[in-house]
């Protein structure tokens, strides 16, 4: 009788679904027009289900002392999964969570409600909008995982863009972002070389098999102006159940060769997902 069901609503963005887990007693999947977009366990927030979403908390567990209190920007809300995991692993974390969707974030909050005092502010806006309008060297991190449905949107990554992200972080500040692509990585290589023209250090995380250009897949790329813990890091990515190779230095120079910064006149979406690709059954 007192079942989780599946909740659906359809807004101006697409179909957005919450699904309960039938293994996790109080988990949820996210989904919008059928792609997965977040996973949430509300009894364990600090479990992350997504491959992608695992590499993403592992550079931020590394990117400072642990349990150190981070001032951080999520561009995109999702179910809010990395918000949670940072109020669990960095208590006193101050957190902006930056979504487009703002129908999704009231189907998220009414069933899967933030936990008292966790330090987490919604805004309902578009992310470069919102972050233009941000103080300058006002945050630790700055998180990018935004999609218009399987896509990341082109004003998302550009120079343009990519200037206001290093504007908004502090010195020792770290970028995160969230990228799918595939072989010959015309899209990841212009990422990496638009992220260089305004940071020093770059750090890009991903399943062998992806960079091998055997499937489609995500990639999580990291980009400072400090080195981050590469060490700590590739023993994090290698203890996962699906392990992922940590490129950086001269490798990820060779990867990226001769590719271009995208300019804003020249930006375009992260490829179409082949069928399939992250769909579930």
């Amino acid at each position: 009788m007192n079942e989780p069901i599946p909740v659906t609503r359809v807004t101006a963005h697409g179909t957005v679904k919450l699904m309960p887990d039938v293994d996790r007693e109080r988990a949820w999947l996210l989904t919008v027009d059928g792609a997965p977009q977040s996973y949430v366990d509300l009894d364990e927030p600090a479990h992350l289900e997504f491959e992608y979403a695992r590499r993403l908390g592992h550079v931020l567990d590394v990117v400072d002392e642990p349990g150190r209190a981070l001032d951080v920007v999520h561009l995109g809300g999702g179910a809010l999964t990395l918000p949670r995991y940072m109020a669990v692993t960095r208590p006193g974390s101050r957190q902006h969570v930056v979504e487009a969707d703002g129908e999704l974030l009231e189907l998220v909050v009414e069933h899967l409600p933030l936990p008292e005092g966790a330090g987490i502010a919604l805004h309902v806006a578009d992310a470069r909008v919102w972050l233009e309008a941000a103080p300058d060297d006002s945050a630790d991190i700055v998180v990018g995982d935004v999609f218009g449905g399987s896509r990341v949107p082109a004003h998302l990554t550009s120079v343009g863009y990519v200037r206001q992200v290093a504007r908004v972080l502090r010195d020792g500040g770290v970028y995160l972002a969230n990228l799918p692509d595939a072989a010959p990585f015309a899209f990841l290589r212009a990422q990496l070389a638009t992220l260089g023209t305004q940071f020093d250090e770059l750090v890009l995380i991903a399943e062998p098999g992806v960079l091998r250009g055997r499937r489609f897949g995500n990639a999580v790329l990291a980009a400072s102006h400090r080195p981050v813990d590469i060490a700590a890091l590739s023993r994090l990515t290698a203890a996962d159940a699906f392990p992922a190779r940590v490129e950086h230095g001269a490798a990820l120079r060779e990867f990226t060769r001769d590719a271009r910064p995208v300019r804003d006149e020249d930006a375009v979406p992260s490829p179409e997902p082949p069928d399939g690709a992250f769909g579930i059954g």
